[in-house]
């Protein structure tokens, strides 16, 4: 393989290491040609199956940041599914297949940088597919927008209640406005009786002299 051609394949691996959702690196040791064309359209939509030289995809997941991750599965026909969609549904895709072709291996992969084990494959391919998970979030969203909305609804009422008992309350400790003048009337009648007494007293002294 000449090298211009050699770097035209490392280029396009790492990018698909870098681009893609995750991959899954497989051996398809004993399948024939109509068997991986089967698996590539199982696939269709949510990952490519590349079969690829282990030397060549080991330099291109150097380049791309995971080399260390993916560098020990790279040993016989290797075959990489790099996921471009869903990747509960192409690991699904890959499980099945295999399944029915036990001659395909699958010997882990690599998601968000991490490395992933055949088990941990498998429990991804348990997920539900994207769709039903983006639509169970979406009606817990619903649900709590719904919540929020009839707190929201509830405010005005608990605020003119909260508004009617502190005028109840004040009322209740505001004095009678017909308490007052009695309260001075009793207090200036003793003031006005040492004038009258006394009017008196000069009175009476004018008359005997």
């Amino acid at each position: 393989m000449a090298n211009a051609e050699k770097t035209a394949l490392i280029e396009d691996l790492t990018g698909k290491f870098r681009d893609s959702n995750g991959a899954v690196l497989t051996e398809y040791r004993g399948l024939t040609v109509a068997q991986l064309s089967e698996l590539r359209g199982a696939l269709k939509g949510n990952a490519t199956f590349t079969v690829t030289k282990n030397t060549l995809a080991k330099v291109a997941a150097t380049e791309a940041g995971v080399g260390d991750e993916v560098s020990s599965m790279l040993s016989g026909p290797s075959a990489i599914a790099f996921v471009d969609g869903d990747v509960a549904q192409a690991a699904k895709g890959l499980l099945d297949f295999a399944k029915a072709n036990p001659l395909l291996v699958i010997k882990g992969g690599v998601l968000d940088g991490k490395a992933l084990t055949v088990a941990e494959v498998g429990k991804l391919a348990d997920l539900e597919p994207r769709e039903v998970l983006l639509a169970k979030l979406a009606g817990a969203m619903k649900a709590s927008m719904a919540g929020a909305a009839a707190t929201f609804n509830a405010l005005p009422t608990q605020m003119a209640l909260l508004a009617d008992a502190l005028r109840a309350k004040v009322e209740a400790s505001t004095p009678q406005a017909d308490e007052a003048p009695g309260a001075v009337a009793d207090t200036a009648a003793p003031d006005e009786a040492p004038e009258v007494t006394e009017a008196a007293q000069t009175a009476d002294t004018e008359t005997q002299d």
